[in-house]
């Protein structure tokens, strides 16, 4: 009880201090980069520009298709039934309208920050990182998901290897404390010990890990080749998957089709979130692309929609060929081809997700030193962030310590914590850049031939009716989304809370006569993040709190702009 008041009390005192420090002086916390100077910084790195739109297409691919068809789709399934397509749907909307932000973004700002240098032309250097911040875990964290669920389909192929490499600590104490017969139980019986620790860790995430880290370090060209092939390997496999799946479907299985209700399908937000997470990174190769200003926008949209069709098509196929209450496990894909007794269909299901898997692998790992690198060119990480290794053309020093961020924690974590992490730091980036559209100031420049701008849709009216319209029809029809009566009567806060912002939106569309598709996608990421849990709340204000001591202890001194404007003060 006294550790947890003492960590009570560490937490608001740092509450205090950050407090203090932004009261101090709060203009400063929101000084922004203009457009000009983020353009000419993406064209003096010395990168080499070798990936054409088709490329792009094909990292957005290779990003979105991975863990979240092989892995999260079974447990959306599971939680939602049939109806789960609604909820693909419904992301697919939000990424939709997210990515048209994202592509306004990138053809105005055309350099390897994403989200990040979004963030700091629009609202300022302080919710640049957070924004800087919230990306690791999509990128990084998100990565040890991936390295997880990759082992699992790996392991399937490759046999012999014992269990205490094949599996993580944190699952293996759990298991041997629940007394849960499986991996994670012979996993801790059978590991070598030193002294009392018990050496246990995922070998197959590790060194997948280390592998891509290598690549990354050794060129963009070498990734782009690989990556290619990887994404025709998967794309044709999983066409393989629906074509014979399809032929063993019972449609007595999409019977309830939502058997939990709606709230039901949202509750696997977090799992099919995830697997739309992918296509914002190719805004992080801007200064590799051809011509970034007309390949990123074609590219990001391109991909989105490709994969919604997979998804929607895929998550239809497996319902019908099993019961939804069968799909709750890491691989429902090879799952429910063991269920129909086609073991052939297993070394393919198995061949397809490590391809695919490896193709996530490596765009997060070619993202996350290029968001690094942007940061430090800003004065908010240490310059070493920066530097390009003058053979290879790569950020070499940005691209080892991501390596080390993800590699690290497969030793610790597993696989759920980091899902969740990921999904909630993902969507409130997401929601940011669509915000920053909306107050963006117009450009005329962006009408240039080549260029890609969000088509100006009045929501002045639009919004607010179909608020009222949609409150109406809430209260009316849906009362469950404000409160329970099932057992304890109680309100459901996130989605009042969403009411009222949505509220103000429709207000505020009504005296500024907002861009209607920004607005739709900063409401339908806000929607989404109601589905997160307290927890994932609580984990997210811990690590965000972390980012800004070492912001305000590093980065708001260091920033290149604070030197610009303390030197014109003198």
């Amino acid at each position: 009880m006294s550790g947890l008041l003492d960590f009570s009390l560490a937490v608001r005192l740092l509450n205090y201090y950050i407090c203090y420090l932004a009261l101090k002086n709060l203009d400063s916390l929101f000084r922004k980069k203009s457009i000009c100077v983020a353009d000419e910084e993406g064209h003096g790195t010395g990168m080499r520009r070798v990936l054409s739109v088709k490329d792009l297409t094909f990292f957005g691919i290779a990003a979105i298709i991975g863990g979240g068809t092989f892995s999260a789709i079974g447990n959306a399934c599971y939680m939602g039934g049939p109806g789960v397509i609604f909820l693909y749907a419904i992301c697919a909307v939000a990424c939709g309208f997210t990515a048209m932000c994202y592509a306004e973004f990138a053809s105005r700002v055309p350099v390897s920050g994403s989200a990040y240098t979004y963030a700091y032309i629009t609202f300022g250097e302080l919710f640049a990182w957070i924004i800087g911040w919230a990306l690791i875990l999509e990128y990084s964290i998100g990565n040890i998901f991936i390295a997880f669920s990759w082992s699992g389909y790996f392991t399937n192929l490759v046999q012999g290897i014992p269990e205490w490499l094949t599996t993580n600590y944190r699952s293996a104490h759990q298991a041997f404390l629940a007394n849960i017969a499986g991996e994670g139980l012979i996993a801790w019986r059978t590991a070598p010990q030193i002294g009392r620790l018990r050496i246990i860790f995922d070998m197959p995430a590790v060194l997948i890990n280390v592998v891509l880290t290598v690549l990354v370090f050794f060129g963009t060209r070498e990734s782009r080749n690989l990556n290619n092939v990887m994404v025709i390997i998967k794309l044709s496999i999983i066409a393989i998957v629906i074509g014979v799946g399809v032929s063993h479907i019972d449609i007595n299985n999409w019977t309830p089709f939502m058997p939990n209700g709606f709230n039901g399908v949202m509750s696997g937000v977090s799992a099919v979130f995830f697997a739309y997470i992918g296509f914002d990174a190719v805004s992080t190769l801007a200064e590799e692309s051809k011509n970034p200003q007309k390949d990123l926008p074609r590219s990001m949209i391109y991909s989105l929609i490709i994969c919604t069709i997979v998804y929607m098509v895929l998550a239809m196929v497996i319902t019908g060929m099993a019961s939804y209450k069968l799909l709750g496990v890491s691989d429902p894909l090879a799952e429910i081809f063991k269920l129909k007794g086609m073991k052939w269909m297993l070394f393919i299901v198995s061949i397809a997700a490590v391809v695919a898997m490896t193709s996530v692998l490596l765009v997060y790992q070619m993202g996350q030193p290029r968001i690094w690198m942007s940061m430090s060119r800003d004065g908010l990480l240490p310059g070493k962030f920066a530097s390009i290794h003058p053979k290879y053309k790569t950020p070499g020093f940005a691209t080892i310590i991501t390596g080390l961020v993800v590699g690290v924690p497969i030793f610790f974590t597993n696989e759920q914590l980091v899902l969740d992490f990921t999904s909630i730091g993902t969507l409130f980036a997401f929601a940011l850049v669509c915000g920053g559209i909306i107050i963006l100031p117009g450009n005329t420049n962006a009408r240039e031939k080549g260029k890609f701008k969000i088509p100006y849709v009045n929501s002045r009216y639009i919004v607010p009716t179909t608020t009222v319209a949609s409150f109406v029809l809430i209260v009316l029809f849906y009362p469950d989304s404000i409160y329970s009566d099932a057992g304890n009567s109680k309100l459901n806060y996130p989605m009042i809370i969403f009411y009222i912002f949505w509220a103000v939106i429709a207000v505020f569309s009504y005296i500024k006569s907002f861009s209607l598709i920004p607005v739709m996608g900063l409401l339908s990421c806000c929607y989404l993040l109601t589905g997160m849990g307290w927890t994932n709340w609580t984990m997210f204000a811990v690590w965000l709190l972390i980012g800004l001591v070492i912001y305000f202890s590093y980065g708001y001194r260091k920033s290149k702009l604070a030197g610009k404007i303390n030197a014109a003060n003198q």
